[in-house]
């Protein structure tokens, strides 16, 4: 497994760096050896994020966590990405079954209380009128909605717009 370590507002140190490779180094029993992991170091304002993308056959394992430390930060996205292939072993297993990227003996098996967790209990229809993403931003923030689905006036396709953590807003356009 390849690492590639890239910063954001903050040069990289090479203790920095070290600390990283060694913690990703755990994760080379999964994958190959041409499975290559980008990793993002940032700061902003007082926070020290830290977000993991590791990209296999068209899907893509990705970690984000920020803390006051950038050690801290490192640890804790390293953590979130090892649950997130424990808990999505089986999808995995089925989805690449036969492709060689990951090395799914080396992944234990988790025994999955939250099975239940993924269960749709409602579906809700409407109506989408068309309209342009500033209108359903209002839309949305009427309706009190951290997203709102549309259809866009100008494109005629269906578009979403959503609240960002930052407090701004997104537009996801479908692309085909």
């Amino acid at each position: 497994m390849r690492v590639k370590v890239s910063g954001r507002n903050l040069e990289v140190t090479d203790a920095l760096k070290e600390s990283v490779i060694s913690k990703l180094e755990r994760f080379g029993k999964y994958f190959k050896e041409d499975v290559e992991a980008q990793v993002t170091l940032s700061v902003e304002k007082n926070r020290q994020i830290v977000e993991i993308t590791i990209p296999i056959n068209g899907t893509i394992l990705r970690a984000e966590e920020s803390t006051d430390d950038m050690y801290a930060s490192i640890d804790k996205t390293i953590d979130k990405l090892y649950r997130q292939m424990e808990k999505h072993k089986t999808k995995l297993e089925k989805r690449y079954h036969g492709h060689d990227t990951i090395r799914f003996e080396n992944i234990p098996n988790v025994v999955n209380e939250e099975e239940d967790k993924y269960k749709i209990v409602k579906t809700k229809r409407f109506a989408i009128k068309p309209m342009d993403p500033e209108e359903a931003v209002l839309q949305m923030d009427l309706l009190g909605h951290n997203f709102f689905v549309f259809t866009n006036a100008e494109t005629d396709e269906v578009n979403v717009v959503y609240k960002r953590k930052d407090g701004n807003y997104g537009l996801i356009e479908p692309y085909f």
